[in-house]
């Protein structure tokens, strides 16, 4: 009972987020409430699979040395993200990129910071055999999860099949779907509270709305245009990320990263894809100098001159669009076949 409650609590923050009747007019449509969960038709939402999925994503199993589980990098004692520049693997293996955050992360068209996973399913299954971060094989994680009695009577239950890819993907972007913020002051001033944001946060909506120049690139109820943009971060290094050119191999998108939401991002420091700033003040300063000059840097980055004063107030707006967070606890894993639960994170 206390796992159903567990995974009931993700389900209904997501109802909060769903206030249709909002009145928001004109340029406030931009940046309106989330609309209802998306969910794909082969993929519905079962309390069974999102259980299932909830145990695969704490599950360090799932790992070539069961030290590293999803929850090592998206965290929820750290707003389902990692406050670390970028990810530590097995073996104490570094990344190069931030991990981000998996808060409303159903919302984003594409997931990582080079698109190159087109769904949250696609997702769940990329860091378990990237070498750097969890090291395993799929094929492998199949066997493990095969082997323990209580994944696979899950499985059975769930799919119909034993322990598959396929089933793995589904169960976590399940689970993955139901981690969702509430309303943020933001939400709330714009349903009619205007007591609900500070005058410095007013201050900063209108700035991003203007003279901030943000809403080119982060317009949209999940504060992104879901699209792709060279700032010229660490361009300059002898090696640099090359970004959504890895994927597309087009050389035009040469330092171009996805565009992340903003919802919640007071929380999920530090920012960027190298995780090179570590407040949201710092971001402020990169797009007020225009970027980091090279040959691919977007057109719509350009010097802002801000005041000091300014900046403030933006960040007081970004803070204004923190929402309550899904009180999802750890759930309790199945036991192997040798009568052990799984370890923690």
């Amino acid at each position: 009972m206390k796992g159903r409650l567990v995974v009931l609590s993700g389900v209904l923050a997501a109802g909060l987020l769903l206030p249709v009747t909002l009145g928001a007019q004109g340029q406030y449509l931009a940046n309106g409430p989330l609309p209802a969960l998306p969910v794909p038709p082969d993929n519905p939402q079962t309390d069974a699979k999102i259980r299932l999925g909830a145990q695969l994503y704490f599950d360090p199993r799932l790992s070539a040395d069961n030290t590293i589980s999803c929850a090592t990098c998206h965290d929820p004692k750290t707003a389902w993200a990692n406050h670390g520049p970028t990810d530590t693997g097995i073996r104490g293996q570094v990344g190069g990129r931030n991990s981000g955050t998996i808060l409303d992360s159903a919302w984003m068209r594409v997931q990582f910071w080079d698109g190159r996973a087109g769904s949250l399913e696609e997702q769940a299954l990329g860091p378990i055999h990237n070498p750097i971060e969890m090291g395993e094989t799929l094929e492998n994680v199949v066997l493990k999860l095969n082997a323990i009695p209580g994944y696979r009577e899950q499985f059975q239950t769930v799919f119909g099949t034993s322990a598959s890819t396929d089933g793995i993907a589904k169960a976590i972007a399940s689970f993955e779907r139901t981690v969702v913020s509430g309303p943020s002051p933001y939400d709330r001033w714009l349903a009619g509270d205007k007591s609900a944001m500070s005058a410095a946060a007013v201050r900063g909506h209108h700035l991003f709305n203007g003279k901030g120049h943000c809403t080119p690139c982060h317009g949209g109820p999940a504060f992104s245009d879901q699209g792709y943009h060279n700032l010229g971060v660490a361009m300059d290094k002898p090696n640099p990320d090359l970004g959504r050119e890895v994927v597309s191999k087009d050389p035009r998108d040469r330092g171009r990263f996805k565009t992340p939401g903003l919802r919640n991002c007071a929380l999920t420091h530090p920012y960027l894809h190298d995780g090179s700033a570590k407040t949201l003040r710092d971001v402020i300063d990169l797009y007020d100098r225009g970027g980091v000059p090279n040959p691919n840097l977007d057109r719509l980055v350009l010097p802002l001159r801000l005041t000091g004063r300014e900046k403030e107030d933006l960040v007081a707006f970004l803070e204004a669009l923190t929402g309550a967070l899904p009180n999802i606890t750890p759930p309790a894993l199945p036991a192997d076949g040798h009568g052990q639960e799984g370890g923690g994170r």
